[in-house]
């Protein structure tokens, strides 16, 4: 089901298959309001999804300013010179409402190191979203998200997890 356009809302564009299971592991929280968030498919590769964005999602941000973007991609140890290319590719104008995220390396070494399934990790990024931790998020291979993740949980926190539900 896709979200209210005129609600505030998330689309993530996850790069693959790995990337759109730890997407859909996050979604699997609990507290998490799944009408306001929606897991795009895969589009195969970290320039399609900037492509996929600036072709197509940009439109609908400009458009809807309740919309949020989130651009999962494997960052393939080159971080700073792939986060800044990609930053430097999205409009001024919709700088706050969109969240450039990923592994270090590529999903698939977070499964093989932390020993989880992409859906467990997705829900322990989930869990420390609800509870302002950074277990998941601090392993070695996601810290470098931490600058977006503050900036991207102020902006979807209030109307994303259903806060004053008990954990269970």
């Amino acid at each position: 089901m896709s979200p209210n356009k005129f609600k505030p809302h998330i689309l993530v564009l996850p790069e693959d298959d790995a990337n759109r299971q730890i997407a859909n592991g996050f979604m699997l929280h609990p507290q998490l309001n799944g009408r306001f968030i929606q897991v795009l498919r895969p589009v195969g590769g970290w320039a399609r999804v900037l492509d996929y964005f600036t072709e197509d999602l940009s439109f609908s941000v400009r458009q809807f300013d309740q919309r949020r973007i989130v651009m999962l991609i494997d960052f393939d140890q080159q971080h700073e010179k792939r986060f800044n290319y990609v930053r430097s590719r999205i409009p001024q104008e919709l700088d706050d409402r969109v969240f450039v995220l990923g592994v270090l390396s590529k999903p698939e070494e977070l499964r093989r190191v932390s020993n989880r399934t992409y859906e467990e990790i997705g829900w322990a990024l989930s869990q420390d979203c609800v509870e302002d931790t950074r277990i998941m998020w601090g392993h070695e291979l996601l810290s470098h998200n931490e600058t977006v993740l503050q900036r991207m949980i102020s902006s979807v926190k209030p109307f994303l997890f259903n806060l004053s539900m008990a954990v269970s």
